[in-house]
């Protein structure tokens, strides 16, 4: 399965959670199902938006333990990171603004596919991350927080 349909099943997934946007667990997360699934999308949004807009003659791979240890054992630790401003949720939350949400990230997914080999986007903790390497950072976040909902479910 291409990493392109990965990231689209996940984002199917997280469409199936929309009737349960107001659900909470405050044991879990202080986000509701639909806080988690509009972060998902805001970070699909503009980490597409960085490397749709990167001089990949600029890249530079650097070795970077933390992304390496991700990328290899699929998964995030809960808790450790902070949303950056721009990836939180500050619209009021409904059923249609979330799947307009989801609308848009499709067409994001889709932007980057188009994307060279060696445009890519800076994480904060993970250093410079190329195309190939942006779609799997994704599907881990999507994942994620895909457990999360799960959990707070």
């Amino acid at each position: 399965l291409s990493t392109m349909h990965k990231i689209n099943n996940l984002l199917d997934n997280l469409e199936a959670q929309i009737d349960n946007y107001w659900k909470l667990n405050k044991s879990i997360s202080e986000g509701s199902v639909g806080w988690h699934i509009v972060h998902s999308c805001l970070v699909i949004d503009s980490v597409c938006a960085s490397v749709c807009k990167s001089d990949p003659s600029k890249f530079s791979k650097k070795f970077n333990l933390k992304a390496f240890l991700v990328l290899l054992f699929n998964s995030f630790p809960r808790g450790k990171a902070k949303a950056p401003s721009f990836t939180i949720p500050t619209q009021e939350l409904s059923p249609t603004s979330i799947a307009q949400s989801i609308q848009v990230s499709r067409k994001s997914i889709e932007a980057l596919s188009m994307a060279e080999k060696n445009q890519y986007f800076k994480h904060p903790i993970f250093g410079a991350l190329n195309t190939e390497d942006t779609f799997k950072f994704l599907s881990l976040h999507t994942n994620h927080h895909l457990k999360i909902i799960k959990d707070i479910l």
